[in-house]
């Protein structure tokens, strides 16, 4: 049973190459599992979250993220009545644009693109692997998503200016996107922020005393679950609290984005589109919360001097291959030798660095750079 402004398998849009019904999956149900059968989807695995494998084997990459970002998403759209097939498509796409390195690589990449008039963003990228890169059927090239699941890759997490944009024409950046894609911008930040506590401290840059003192909901949590177990580990206190904190988070997104759903009276999914402003959000108390988590974790974590040498070592290392590979496009492998004739070479470099793990990249540079400079 779904609610009224949840978005129907059969009120789909369709494919850009029509193909015929499956016996027992719908249409968003196969776009799960080809995304979940793409090779950018596997190497999420080996691609940055926070922190890179050289930490610990313990961590989360950008698979594991990946795949929390699902789990919560599927609760929340339950709870809503929302599509959970569509949900659980979009959450476990969402980051299959992302480069290696993780918003290191990312940044880097749209440098290196600004010198040459362009820009990297890995939504868009998200789109190009969806729609070009991954060719797994004889019918069609990419993955043949339906258009509800390529609109969610693009617009998910950001409003893009239809004048700037004039090549995304197709998916409407005039309006809103489906509530099951605004959940997943949602989720992804819940994920983030409560997992990258938990890392961070595992990894011993941030100590849950900083914790405490430096986020003042998580303190009030922390009390509760001390009263509770009072004999119980440190450690486990701590999860407790941080258990805490995502379900306080979960919950006051499905209760309050439910009375924005009312208060806005929608009744389907065009009544969702047709909006000045996206439905989900946090109540104020809650988003306060929220903005305390992140306002802790950009600076105690995210720009720490602790995760500094790896960043700049990651600039280094996708700066220094992508000038190898626009001097020297032969290395290139030969399927992206051919996208020269039809791309500039400057795009099918970023292409090619892009969908390369942590583990390729930092090869490939040890190959054409470090052993280059040693000739």
């Amino acid at each position: 049973m779904l609610a009224p402004y949840a978005l129907r398998a059969e009120e789909s849009r369709g494919r850009r190459y029509p193909e015929p019904a499956h016996a027992y999956r719908n249409d968003f149900q196969r776009d799960r599992d080809r995304v979940v059968y793409s090779r950018a989807f596997r190497r999420l695995e080996n691609k940055t979250q926070v922190f890179t494998v050289r930490h610990s084997d313990h961590f989360r990459n950008r698979l594991t993220h990946t795949i929390e970002v699902a789990q919560i998403s599927r609760t929340i759209a339950a709870a809503l009545d929302l599509n959970e097939d569509l949900v659980e498509a979009l959450a476990l796409a969402h980051d299959v644009g992302h480069p290696p390195f993780g918003h290191a690589g990312e940044r880097t990449l749209d440098t290196l693109m600004r010198e040459h008039g362009d820009q990297f963003d890995h939504n868009l990228h998200a789109l190009r692997i969806v729609e070009q890169f991954e060719q797994r059927y004889a019918d069609f090239p990419g993955l043949n998503l339906t258009f509800e699941v390529r609109e969610g890759i693009v617009k998910h997490s950001r409003d893009y200016d239809p004048a700037k944009f004039p090549q995304l024409a197709e998916y409407a950046l005039d309006q809103r996107p489906p509530l099951e894609a605004q959940l997943i911008d949602m989720t992804d930040e819940i994920a983030y922020c409560t997992a990258d506590i938990d890392d961070g401290v595992e990894a011993m840059i941030l100590t849950r005393e900083q914790v405490r003192e430096s986020v003042p909901a998580f303190a009030r949590l922390y009390e509760e679950a001390e009263r509770l177990y009072p004999d119980a580990a440190e450690k486990l206190k701590f999860n407790e609290a941080l258990k805490r904190v995502l379900d306080r988070l979960v919950s006051d997104l499905i209760t309050h984005s439910k009375k924005q759903f009312a208060e806005a009276g929608v009744q389907s999914a065009d009544d969702v589109r047709r909006l000045p402003k996206r439905l989900f959000a946090f109540s104020p108390e809650v988003d306060a919360e929220r903005q305390q988590i992140r306002d802790f974790l950009y600076p105690a974590l995210y720009f720490s001097m602790d995760l500094k040498p790896e960043k700049e070592q990651a600039e280094q290392v996708i700066t220094e291959l992508f000038g190898f590979f626009m001097q020297s496009p032969h290395e290139l492998p030969p399927s992206y030798q051919e996208k020269t004739q039809q791309e500039p070479v400057y795009r099918v470099v970023c292409d090619y660095i892009a969908g390369m793990t942590d583990n390729y990249v930092r090869e490939q540079h040890r190959r054409f750079c470090v052993a280059m400079n040693r000739i």
